[in-house]
C-alpha cells in the first residue's frame, strides 16, 4: 500500500483530520516508550539491571523519579512521618529501592516502630551501603541503595532482636513488590 503525500495547496478537513490524528498519534507513542523507559512505568529489575545507576545524571533523575522521591532520594530529604501506605503494608513480599528496583528489605524484618516511618530490622545482605550523616549536628547513620546511591532513611541502635537496628525508612524511596 503506497502513502500519498498531502499537498498543502489541497488539504481539506478530511486531510487536516488525518494528519493530525497521525502527528498525536506518533507524539502519544512516543511519550509512553519514554515514559516506560524512565522508570516510572516500569522498575522491572530484570528489564534494567543493565543501566549503571549511579552514572545517571540529576536532569535525568529529575525526569525518572517524582518531585517527592527526587527530594529525598536525590536530596537526602525526608518525609512527613505517617504519609506512606507502607506504614501500613502486612503482606509478605519485598520493599524494593524506588528508583533502581533494587530488593533492599524482605517483608519479615519489618515492624511498627511507632515513628511513622516503614521500619526494618535488617537490609537484605549487600544491598544497601551506609555514610556517616551530620546534618542534625549530633552523628547519624545514613543509608542508600548500593545499585543507584538513592537516600533511604537513617539506622538507629533501638530496633528489636536479633539486630537491635531500626531502619527508619522514607516510605516514598520504597516500592513494595508482594510474593
Amino acid at each position: 500500500m503506497e502513502t500519498e503525500m498531502i499537498n498543502p495547496r489541497n488539504i481539506n478537513r478530511r486531510n487536516f483530520v488525518l494528519a493530525s490524528t497521525s502527528v498525536v498519534s506518533v507524539g502519544v507513542l512516543g511519550t509512553s516508550i519514554s515514559y516506560a523507559r524512565s522508570g516510572k512505568g516500569n522498575k522491572d529489575n530484570s528489564m534494567t539491571s543493565n543501566i549503571d545507576w549511579k552514572s545517571i545524571k540529576k536532569s535525568e533523575w529529575k525526569t525518572r523519579l517524582t518531585t517527592d522521591e527526587f527530594h529525598v532520594m536525590r536530596k537526602e530529604g525526608t518525609e512527613r512521618p505517617w504519609s506512606s501506605e507502607h506504614n501500613d503494608e502486612k503482606r509478605a513480599g519485598t520493599f524494593n529501592c524506588a528508583a533502581c528496583g533494587l530488593p533492599l528489605f524482605e517483608s519479615v524484618a519489618k515492624f511498627e516502630s511507632g515513628t511513622g516511618w516503614p521500619s526494618f530490622w535488617k537490609p537484605i545482605a549487600g544491598n544497601v551501603e551506609t555514610k556517616r550523616d551530620f546534618k542534625m549536628l549530633v552523628p547519624r547513620t545514613e543509608y542508600h541503595c548500593k545499585r543507584c546511591g538513592a537516600h533511604q532513611g537513617h539506622v538507629f541502635k533501638d530496633g528489636p532482636n536479633p539486630t537491635g537496628l531500626r531502619y527508619c525508612n522514607n516510605g516514598v524511596a520504597l516500592d513494595f513488590e508482594p510474593s
